[in-house]
């Protein structure tokens, strides 16, 4: 009997189960191909952050004059929704005239509210539908129908001439790219245990850099005719759509990953059998070589020695265990049970999501923070200051979080390091109104790093969740899982922006009082959720899976 006979011939899910298991190696080319899915999937989502504010006000109050002057009919000849084009005369003649400029900004901040929730609503809707459709037809189709959606509906966004416009895309482009819970799955399943931590590093990694990348293409190429005078024409398409460049470069790197997603080889186990008897032979299979290879290297202390015994135990374990359907009292428990009440998946969905809402509402309270004036705490940048910080945290979380992760997730384990993450978030952010006081390079450089150490402690919490999340289910059910976990995820970010920015409007009404005035109110307000979610990691609320307990 050969050491990695497949369990079912022409099944990719088995191919990639017997491709994995014949090496001790790390599946580089595959993690290349997980990063660069999930960074085109990331960038559409932040990219919009530095300039959602001033696309809001190019779109809707420079129109408010010309309805007011012209007219219902002439807006609904511009392409105006008939009712906006009525609020927006009724608002501009009785109360923009008349009401302050904090004001003004507070109804603006309504309508960018609404657009940078709309892709999170649409996402919600949605996940669950990928993540089952993932689980049916294979994780391959999904992720090649979200990169195309991305570059379709980004585009489009970028061509928008009306606020709904916007918004419409915004919410088919979430709806229809359900890439993310998959992609968690599909990373997962490339990977051998001891390197699953890497494999999810690999996702959280360029998730994390593509929400710190994103602004800072959104900051150096929105309003190219204006920044770049000498190289973009104002009677061009890029000036007289301000906003398209960014956007269409996004698009373009959508394009070639769409391509690229056809080589990606599938992992969903297709079978003509059983399919969840099978399903539950290769999970049970990749536990026990993972819990021999372990209890192999704790018995030698000797490494040609360790790596021997846990060669010979997946030797022995595999020809014991693929040749047929596994007995079931070795089954996993966790293919049998309704996902809704597998406590272990739901427990650490809820906890992630709420470390998720203080991370998006982190994102959102950090840009309006550096673009505020010196008076109200803020740092006064400007757009490719932004994107400048943006950039250098990008990078030094990909080069910490690739590289420091795994060991740390090894070492300590994957709830211990999310943990200490969640600790060590809550001093730093605290410091945040104090750097505010600093100028010049020095600013410069705390900044960057504050901002670096900030994304890499979130996305190490992160990453520990998302394990917990995929360890607590089998195979057949990670598609279906990880879209629950998005659509709940979804809704919390929706509210994340809203929360983060409302927030911050508030803390600019009271700059004066004596009990955390300003800007300090905002960061003990993350603090306090980050808290709540660090609270939540402990028994009796989350139940970890059975061999991360053990």
């Amino acid at each position: 009997m050969n050491k990695y006979k497949v369990i079912e011939k022409k099944c990719p899910g088995c191919e990639i189960h017997k491709l994995k298991y014949s090496t001790t190696r790390i599946p580089v080319k595959h993690l290349i191909f997980v990063w660069v899915v999930t960074l085109s999937a990331a960038l559409p989502i932040s990219s919009l952050f530095t300039f959602v504010y001033f696309m809001m006000f190019y779109l809707w109050c420079f129109q408010i004059p010309h309805t007011a002057d012209k007219g219902l009919s002439d807006c609904r000849k511009r392409g105006g929704h008939w009712l906006l084009c009525w609020i927006s005369k009724q608002v501009y003649k009785k109360y923009l005239l008349k009401l302050r400029i904090h004001s003004i900004l507070l109804l603006l901040l309504t309508f960018v509210i609404l657009l940078g929730s709309s892709f999170m609503f649409g996402r919600a809707l949605t996940s669950v539908l990928w993540g089952i459709l993932a689980d049916r037809y294979g994780r391959k189709p999904v992720i090649i129908f979200g990169t195309i959606s991305v570059v379709i509906f980004n585009t489009l966004f970028g061509l928008s001439t009306s606020f709904w416009m916007a918004v419409s895309t915004r919410f088919l482009l979430g709806s229809l790219c359900g890439i993310l819970g998959p992609m968690r799955a599909y990373a997962t399943e490339v990977c051998r245990r001891e390197h699953q931590s890497l494999g999810l590093s690999v996702i959280s990694t360029s998730w994390g850099v593509g929400l710190v990348i994103g602004p800072a293409i959104g900051g150096y190429f929105a309003q190219p005719a204006e920044n770049y005078p000498n190289i973009f024409s104002e009677k061009s398409i890029f000036g007289r759509f301000p906003y398209f460049l960014p956007c269409l470069l996004i698009s373009l790197f959508a394009f070639l990953v769409s391509i690229i997603s056809f080589w990606l080889p599938e992992t969903l186990h297709i079978h003509h059998g059983n399919k969840n008897e099978q399903c539950d032979a290769a999970d049970a299979l990749e536990n026990s070589m993972y819990k021999y290879r372990v209890d192999g290297v704790s018995r030698h202390g000797n490494k040609n020695e360790q790596c021997d015994a846990a060669d010979a135990s997946e030797n022995s374990m595999y020809k014991s265990r693929v040749d047929g359907v596994i007995r079931s009292k070795e089954r996993l428990p966790s293919s049998k049970l309704s996902l809704l009440r597998n406590w272990p998946l739901m427990s650490a969905i809820t906890v992630y999501c709420v470390f998720q809402l203080h991370d998006t509402a982190y994102a959102e309270a950090f840009t309006l923070w550096a673009d505020s004036p010196r008076k109200y705490g803020g740092l006064h940048y400007k757009i490719p200051e932004v994107g400048e910080v943006l950039a250098i945290s990008g990078f030094g979380l990909l080069i910490l979080q690739m590289f420091l992760y795994p060991v740390l997730e090894r070492t300590f384990g994957a709830i211990l390091v999310s943990r200490i993450g969640a600790v060590a978030t809550i001093p730093l952010l605290t410091c945040y109104p104090y750097i505010a006081k600093l100028s010049g390079n020095l600013l410069f450089a705390v900044l960057s790093c504050a901002s670096i150490l900030m994304n890499v402690l979130m996305v190490s919490v992160s990453t520990g969740l998302y394990l917990l999340q995929n360890r607590a289910v089998s195979s057949d059910q990670r598609g279906a899982a990880n879209g629950i976990s998005m659509s709940a995820l979804s809704l919390f970010k929706a509210f994340g922006p809203a929360c983060g920015g409302s927030f911050f409007s508030w803390a600019q009404t009271r700059q004066n009082p004596t009990f955390l005035p300003g800007d300090q109110i905002v960061f003990s307000i993350l603090n306090s959720i980050e808290f709540i979610g660090l609270a939540m990691t402990f028994k009796p609320f989350l139940v970890l899976p059975n061999d991360d307990s053990q």
